[in-house]
Order: structure tokens, then sequence, then C-alpha cells
């Protein structure tokens, strides 16, 4: 079987961890062949970790234009939803499925009818990586059962909040739930912290109909996501406490595997 051709958008410490798992040979069935971001040093960055620090087969690129004339098989994309919203019609129109860390980007359902019909014609498909959390297999299958009701529960730090409306002073010494409200209105609050709770709305009731919550407790090292499902039947749930998020980027690593193994988990 010929080696799919593998790059990446977005060269963070995400990136850093993938590119890492690929030289431990946990990704034998892809050539890694091109690196890009918004700051061309980190696309540097991580092509010299995929390449051993030598010249090698794969590219750092300044432009998305570029690494797209490199004809990827897979493009992962581990920079942010609006990152995603600008490139992800050019990469399936180019030939390349995409495995996604930035679904808030589907909490705007016209994107996300837009990027399924895109994806329909030019045969290619885009993967729903789980990040910080797990069981979305098990949430569609609930979903598909019976009509359901999702919440997704979240603790977080104060000092993961400085830079969103909702962050105070008074956090550092108060815990306080600082948001309630649906899926869809938590990532227009929460532009690039609520992805996984935009995938597990994705994956059963919908943006608009699950029910979100996040709490800050002062002192609090990580994430703790708590999804609840319920119909007539099942009543599960799915709690992960995460220290840091490396968690997500390894969920890309398992996806990458996944897409071409024989055995699918």
């Amino acid at each position: 079987m010929m080696k799919k051709r593998l790059a990446i958008a977005g060269c963070g410490k995400l990136a850093g961890i993938i590119a890492s798992a690929y030289n431990k040979g946990l990704l034998p069935d892809y050539t890694f062949v091109g690196t890009w971001s918004r700051s061309f040093d980190g696309a540097k960055n991580i092509a010299e970790i995929i390449n051993g620090g030598l010249s090698g087969e794969c590219k750092a690129l300044a432009s998305f234009e570029e690494l797209m004339a490199l004809k990827p098989d897979v493009l992962v994309e581990t920079a942010s939803p609006s990152a995603f919203k600008a490139l992800a019609f050019q990469a399936l129109e180019g030939g390349a499925s995409i495995v996604s860390l930035s679904i808030g980007a589907f909490a705007d359902s016209e994107f996300y009818a837009k990027v399924i019909e895109t994806a329909k014609t030019h045969k290619q498909r885009v993967y729903i990586a789980s990040g910080a959390i797990g069981g979305l297999d098990l949430l569609r299958t609930v979903s598909l059962m019976d009509e359901s009701t999702l919440s997704f529960d979240t603790v977080k730090g104060p000092n993961s909040l400085k830079g969103t409306p909702v962050y105070e002073d008074a956090l550092q010494n108060e815990e306080r739930m600082v948001f309630s409200g649906s899926a869809a209105e938590a990532i227009a609050l929460f532009p690039t912290r609520v992805n996984v709770a935009v995938a597990a709305s994705i994956a059963s009731v919908g943006p608009d109909k699950a029910k979100v919550s996040m709490t800050s407790v002062p002192g609090y090292v990580g994430d703790d996501h708590r999804i609840t499902i319920k119909n007539k039947q099942v009543n599960a749930v799915v709690d992960v406490y995460s220290q840091t998020a490396e968690i997500a980027a390894w969920s890309v690593v398992n996806t990458l595997r996944n897409i071409t193994s024989p055995i699918v988990f």
C-alpha cells in the first residue's frame, strides 16, 4: 500500500507532539510532506522535528497555497476555528481530507453544511478528532436511538479564562459558574476554548440543543469535562480530566491510525 501524503496546518505544541509520534513510528502509513503556520518559524520548527534536524522530505512552507501544492492526501489542522474556516474549502477542493481539532467552527451551521457539500463533491472527508474528551461514538449511538438530551459541564482554573469576557480577578479566590447556555452560545463567547463541547454536540443533539456550563475553581489545574446524555433507555456519562492539552494531539494520532487501519476503534 502506498503511504498517504500528510501535511499539517498550525504548528504549535500539539503539532510537535504529532511530529514526535510520527518519528516514533506510530504513523507508519504516512509520509509527512509539509508544514504551514501563520508563523513561518513555527512551521520550520515542526519540519525540523520531523526531519530529525536535517534537510528532509518534509518542507516548511510560507503559504497555505504552497502547502496544498504538495498534494497532501490528509491535512491535519491544529490552528484555530477561524483558521479552519479559512482553509477548509481550499483543502477539500485540492484533494485533501482533513483531520481537525477546531470543531468549534462547526457551531456555524451554514459553514458546517457547506463543508459537508464540498467534501461530498470532491470525495473527501473531514474527521473530527475527539480532542480532550472521548465517547463521541457513544454519544452518536445514543442520539440515534431516540430523542436525547445532552449536558456538557466543564471545570477550569481561572488562569485559563484570562483574555475571555468572563474573567475577573475575583475568580482567583471565588468558585463560580461563569457560563451557562448552549454549545452555540459557548463558542461565540469562547471561540478557541470549547471545541470539545461543539464536537460532543455535533455528535449528538446539535450545538443549539446541547447545554453547556463552565465553572471556575481557584487553583484548579487542567480541565475536567463531564458529558451526560440521556434518553428513555440510556443514561451515559463520560468524564475526562486532563492536566494538559496533550491528549488532544494524541487524539489526532489515533484518528490518523484509524484512517488507514483494517481494524478501527
